[in-house]
Formats: structure tokens, sequence, C-alpha cells
């Protein structure tokens, strides 16, 4: 299946499962874990939050049930001891297939504005979660032409009690799996770092002097990292209830810029960003800005995991992009004449470049990747 009808799976599945889904009450008030002050996340309107929905999500995300061969669940690629993504360069899929790209950690996702590494178009996790679940190229889950079989697992007394609790009267079905999923993963909220004491809860002493000095060089015109992850999230692609404005937080870091033809150049075909979705020449090479909260837990980096530390993505943005210099993809991406303009390089010294570790370290919220209200059965 090419990128075409996968792209009109998506928007059919999403006629019938999104579209068409009645509206669900909450039977409990859904209280977010949020700071005090902080805007709440948008939620669609049939499918507002409720702590039944999150519980059967819960129970869903970490179940191998929910893949035809039974081998995988939500959880396999996004492990919360990673920050609710994984520790390898690309995920593989239930049946052994290799994904292009690296799984994106699940870190205060009810905020994300835009859904995947470069598509414009899936802005509700509603939408995003069929993906996983009925994509053919790559296979994931694996459920297309195994839907009745899949459903006939969740027939149990456990989750005929758990559907009943989130969505009374209704019968078990995909579109209420989409939901509590949905619902399970916009429960994952991140605000109890080091950083979030600082900055919100007023305690100078949480993070230390060497966090500061790199908090201040991250914020500054010189390094320009505040502009691509900036705002509480450290993500532009962010939105709630204040703020409802799509910032198209998409862009070409230089990462590479290998030859197309005899006169052009830019990333490798297999996965060229958001072009592959826009068609526009322009935004070849644009991949959404993930969030930096707890990315000290979430390595590899990079849309398809080719870099392996925060050190060596820092190294990288103090080049203005990465040059390969032998290899599959040799180029020099500091070239990438659609390189975003505040991808222009800087110099530290050693002790500037630990402090901002020390920073991005500050991010870091233990409470969130060691938690067992996120496991089931808590």
């Amino acid at each position: 299946m090419n990128k075409f009808i996968s792209t009109s799976l998506l928007i059919v599945l999403s006629y019938f499962l999104i579209g068409c889904l009645p509206e669900t009450k909450s039977n409990t008030a859904y209280q977010w874990p949020i700071i005090d002050g902080f805007p709440k996340p948008q939620v669609p309107e049939n499918n507002p939050m409720s702590n039944e929905k999150v519980i059967l999500g819960k129970a869903l995300f970490f179940d191998k049930n929910l893949s035809a061969n039974e081998q995988q669940s939500c959880e396999s690629c996004h492990l919360q001891e990673f920050a609710f993504a994984e520790d390898k360069q690309v995920s593989v899929g239930s049946t052994g297939a290799l994904h292009r790209r690296n799984a994106p950690a699940l870190v205060n996702i009810a905020y994300n504005k835009t859904l995947t590494w470069a598509h414009d178009g899936i802005t509700s996790l509603e939408r995003q979660i069929l993906l996983p679940m009925f994509g053919e190229n790559p296979i994931e889950l694996g459920i297309t032409g195994h839907e009745k079989e899949v459903l006939l697992r969740f027939e149990t007394e456990e989750y005929s009690k758990l559907f009943s609790q989130a969505f009374p009267g209704e019968k078990i079905s995909f579109e209420l799996i989409v939901n509590a999923l949905a619902s399970y993963v916009r429960s994952l909220i991140s605000l109890n770092s080091p950083f979030d004491q600082y900055a919100y809860a007023g305690d100078d002493t949480a993070i230390s002097e060497a966090a500061i000095r790199g908090m201040n060089m991250f914020f500054s015109e010189r390094l320009e990292c505040h502009h691509c992850h900036g705002g509480f999230n450290f993500t532009q692609s962010t939105g709630h209830e204040q703020q409802l404005i799509d910032r198209r937080p998409f862009h070409n870091t230089g990462l590479y810029n290998v030859e197309l033809s005899g006169d052009t150049s830019g990333y490798p075909k297999k996965d060229n960003g958001l072009a592959e979705i826009s068609t526009l020449a322009k935004d070849n090479g644009r991949f959404r800005a993930p969030t930096l909260r707890n990315i000290e837990y979430s390595a590899p980096y990079m849309h398809d995991g080719s870099v392996a530390t925060l050190s060596e993505v820092i190294d990288i943005y103090a080049a203005g992009g990465r040059n390969i210099e032998h290899g599959k993809y040799q180029g020099d991406g500091r070239a990438n004449p659609l390189k975003s303009q505040f991808v222009k390089g800087f110099e530290l010294t050693v002790e500037e470049k630990e402090d901002l570790l020390a920073f991005l370290n500050t991010l870091t919220d233990k409470e969130f990747l060691n938690t067992p209200r996120h496991t089931p059965n808590q």
C-alpha cells in the first residue's frame, strides 16, 4: 500500500469511526492533574474525559489482545520508563515490520495541536489512534481484516464491566475502544519536574546554578532553541483552551541533504516529512518539533532515531545542521536550502554545553516516569 492509499484509508476510517460517533457523557467529573492556573487541554465534544474512560483505556493500552496476532500492545512501543517512547531507533510492528520513524514520547500529548511526526491534518488523538490500529504499511497492531476476531477478545466479564462503566448502555465496538484509548493517553500529564518546581511553584532551589545558566542560554536569541521548543510544553505544537491557533510547528533542521536528482537535494526519499502530505517542495524535510519534557529518557532522537544522545543533538544544532561524510545518506545538511532560519549554528564552550544539558535534565519528571497510576490495576 502506498502513502496515498494509506492516507485515503485514514480518511475513510475517520469518517466511520470519528465523524459518526455519538456523544458520550462522562460518568465522573474528571480532574486534570495540572498545576493551578494552567489551561486545560482541548477535548472533543463527543468524547469528554471521565475517570471510567481513562481506566478502560489504560487496560486496553497494555493489552496485547488489541493486536491481530496478540503479540503487541500500544505499550510495546510506548513504555513509561522511556517517557512513553522506546529505546529503539525505529519501531517494530506486531508482525516484525520495521517502521521508518522513531516512536514519539506520549508526554502531555493532550496539549499537542498536531499528532505524528509530519502530518498537519491529524489534530485529534481519536484520529491518530486509527493509524497504529488499522494501518497496513507498515503493519503495527494489524487489526485490518481481523476486526471481528479482535473485538470478540474483549467480550469478557471484566471488560464488559469496564465498558459499561465508561460507556453505559453502549455495545463494545472499535469506536469505544478508540475513545477510551484517547482518554487514557490524554491523562498522561507531566508537570512535576524540577523546572516546574522552580518556574511555577516558586522554589528557587529546585534547579542548580548550572541549570539556570543553561536555561538562560536556551531562551536566548544566541541559541534560538525556544523558537521551536517554547511554551510550558517545550514544543511549538501546543494547543489548549486558551490557544486555538495552529502555529504550524514543522521545521527542517538540516539533518540531511542527500542528492535526489541531478540538480536537487533534500531529505531521503523514504521519508521527506510534511512534503509527503502537502506535496509541496518547500515542506521537504519538515517534521514536528517534539516536546522536550522528559527528553533525558526518550533517546534516541529525531524523527528517525538517528541521533543517539542529547550531547550529539546539541552538537548538530551548534554546527547548524548535520554533515554526513560517508554512506548512503552522504550530504551536508548545513547547506540544505530549506533549513529553518533558526538552525544557524552557534559556539559553546565545554562548560556552556554542560550547563545546557543540566537545564534539559531539569525537565525530567521522575514521578511521571515511575508512578503506578499509569499502569493497569492502579
